[in-house]
């Protein structure tokens, strides 16, 4: 995984809500099956609308096989957003590790969410439609949730730093708030071109903050 996942400044650091973040189960072949069935379930249905027996179903595998290996429903829901935030921030570094100017690493942001997007999220952003699922604290599905969305605030926190240090902290906010919004246009199908939109947005939101900065 690339270093810039690992080793970004602030969204290296733990949420609030998310602690030390949520027990995470190793994963055999077998269970990598499941848990690739249980999320295509999830995502296409519904957290709460998808039931143990259609995953062992879906997957070829026995319940007791499932209980097995994640120990509870919950668990496989943790496996299934985790993976996919992982997977989401490999793509996403390896597109910031393209570029170098401050301005154009944190377009490639959006740049990278509408290519994600397109080919992965069909029904939008998985976490966001998790969330509507899951509201309590208290799940261990929670953290991952909103600990992805506090590392995207922090990342862009960060990369605004880099073009107007005075101004970053509310940089990031505006720039997460048009990103988020984004991926919701883009989820539910408001208009056209949802990401990009929200693109040109932050392009001259970010010429008005190096301005305003200096």
């Amino acid at each position: 995984m690339s270093e810039y996942v690992k080793q970004a400044p602030e969204a290296s650091k733990a949420p609030e809500t998310g602690g030390a973040g949520p027990r995470r189960v190793p994963l055999t072949p077998g269970a990598r099956r499941a848990l690739e069935a249980a999320g295509r379930l999830f995502y296409e249905r519904g957290i709460h609308a998808v039931g143990v027996d259609l995953i062992a179903a879906e997957a070829g595998v026995t319940k007791k096989t499932l209980y097995d290996r994640f120990g509870s429903k919950d668990q496989i829901v943790v496996e299934y957003l985790a993976d996919r935030d992982e997977r989401w921030r490999a793509f996403l570094a390896d597109r910031l590790e393209r570029v170098r100017a401050p301005r154009s690493r944190i377009l490639a942001v959006f740049d990278a969410s509408r290519d994600w997007a397109e080919r992965s999220l069909p029904r939008g952003c998985s976490m966001i439609n998790a969330h509507a699922e899951i509201t309590d604290p208290a799940h261990p599905a929670y953290a991952v949730i909103t600990g992805q969305k506090a590392w995207m605030l922090a990342l862009f926190t960060d990369l605004a730093r880099a073009l107007a240090p005075r101004r970053a902290k509310s940089l990031g906010r505006s720039l997460m708030l048009l990103h988020e919004g984004g991926l919701v246009a883009y989820g539910m199908g408001i208009f056209p071109d949802a990401i990009d939109h929200a693109r040109r947005d932050a392009q001259a939101l970010l010429k008005a903050a190096v301005r305003s900065d200096g």
